[in-house]
């Protein structure tokens, strides 16, 4: 016998509300709704942080990876603790779709698997060119810098002629560590925003729609910006589903991040399946679904 049937993932800065801090706070109610649903299915659960050295991760059936955000600073270590706990426990989502999402090249498969992406040019590491050098031979003005593994708008620079020369040293610095991509500004990003669509298991949830504020080209509200519900459209909702379909295997949960892109077609920028913000609290229902479709997938 287990001593739960799952354990929700967060990382030691999340482990305990506050009251004085409305990032944190959230955050906790978030994995609160998570796990107040996953009891109404009869399921026992726990929270704990993923670097927890005192658990034993055979004592639960499953994993849920939910607010492990240190994941891509100690990526390493990470990396190492996921393959251990692999052979310990269930992983929701697996390894395999893990491993596949956490570095951006699965854009390239998505592409090859017919889903629209945000056009892309990957950098691998150890290359010697410059930024002004790459921008001439693609013949691109505007773009985004961003790392091929990174979150929360980790390392990501908007480059114009003007400023690129200010961001040559740290490109130098960042692309003898790791990959990185240049993706063109996409300018609908900034006006009309991007949409959110989360999924579960192939079924479509809840949106949001997320917004810059003034003078940033950034949605995250890390760096101030809005997130307010949103109503997607059938082919937005369709489009959401197929990319998630797109996957090496079907996705318990996914954050589809989409948005109209310079040539006015809709465009993933991202999919997310690691461990998403999915704003459980801007939709009552969206944590019970989850939490139905875990419940079947541990039967």
């Amino acid at each position: 016998m287990k001593t739960f049937d799952i354990v929700i993932l967060t990382d030691n800065r999340y482990l305990e509300d506050s009251e004085t801090n409305t990032y944190k706070h959230n955050v906790f109610y978030e994995d609160f709704l998570v796990q107040e649903a996953l009891q109404a299915e009869n399921l026992k659960v726990t929270r704990l942080a993923w670097d927890d050295l005192n658990f034993n991760w055979s004592d639960t059936k499953a994993v849920l990876f939910r607010t492990t955000w240190d994941y891509f600073d100690r990526f390493s270590e990470f990396s190492k603790w996921l393959a251990m706990v692999s052979t310990k426990t269930r992983l929701l989502n697996s390894e395999k779709i893990i491993r596949w999402n956490i570095d951006k090249h699965y854009l390239l498969e998505l592409k090859a698997n017919g889903i629209h992406v945000a056009k892309s040019f990957f950098i691998e590491t150890g290359t010697q060119s410059t930024l002004t050098e790459l921008h001439q031979q693609l013949n691109w003005q505007e773009t985004v810098l961003k790392p091929c593994v990174s979150g929360a708008g980790r390392h990501t620079y908007r480059l114009t002629p003007h400023n690129i020369a200010e961001h040559e040293a740290i490109f130098t610095e960042l692309i003898q560590q790791e990959s990185m991509m240049l993706q063109p500004f996409q300018h609908n990003i900034v006006t009309q925003g991007e949409m959110s669509l989360i999924v579960f298991n192939g079924e479509y949830s809840h949106a949001v729609l997320k917004q810059a504020k003034a003078g940033d080209f950034r949605v995250q509200d890390d760096f101030g910006g809005s997130v307010i519900p949103y109503a997607p459209t059938e082919t937005e909702i369709a489009f959401a589903i197929n990319a998630t379909k797109a996957c090496p295997e079907l996705p318990i949960y996914a954050r589809v991040d989409i948005f109209t892109d310079n040539t006015n077609q809709l465009a993933v920028s991202e999919l997310e399946l690691i461990e998403p913000e999915l704003w459980f609290r801007k939709d009552s229902k969206a944590a019970k679904i989850l939490a139905k479709h875990i419940s079947l997938c541990l039967k």
